[in-house]
């Protein structure tokens, strides 16, 4: 039964990203971008859009974590926030991320941000 309903909102969430009604320009930005535009954002917020698990396995610093694979309760997450602050998205590759950026600027978002490369990239270039 629960699959079902995870099928049924992914089914919702693509439609929503995929309409041609307003098609949103997603912010990809180099993990050193994002990191200076974030810290330069006054009350800006971090989202990690990764499992529980994978949160906790380590997460970048102050980050909220709203599983995108939570279906209802993911967009539930998201329709509460406050749509005017600016959001930096990232997961572990940045294409759940992406999903993420584009179906909330679907959603009324005025300043979506994402990770490109994820969690990967951002430990890959702290590494160096």
């Amino acid at each position: 039964m629960k699959t079902h309903h995870f099928f049924y909102i992914l089914i919702l969430v693509t439609a929503c990203v995929s309409s041609p009604k307003k098609q949103t320009q997603m912010n990809e930005l180099s993990s050193e971008a994002w990191a200076e535009l974030q810290q330069q954002t006054p009350e800006s917020v971090i989202l990690d859009v990764r499992t529980e698990e994978e949160f906790e396995s380590g997460y970048i610093k102050d980050a909220l974590n709203f599983d995108i694979r939570g279906g209802a309760d993911f967009l539930a997450s998201i329709e509460a926030l406050d749509k005017s602050k600016a959001y930096f998205v990232y997961c572990r590759s940045g294409a759940r991320s992406g999903q993420a950026c584009q179906l909330m600027g679907q959603m009324g978002f005025e300043a979506v941000y994402n990770l490109e490369g994820g969690v990967l990239a951002w430990e890959g270039d702290l590494e160096e």
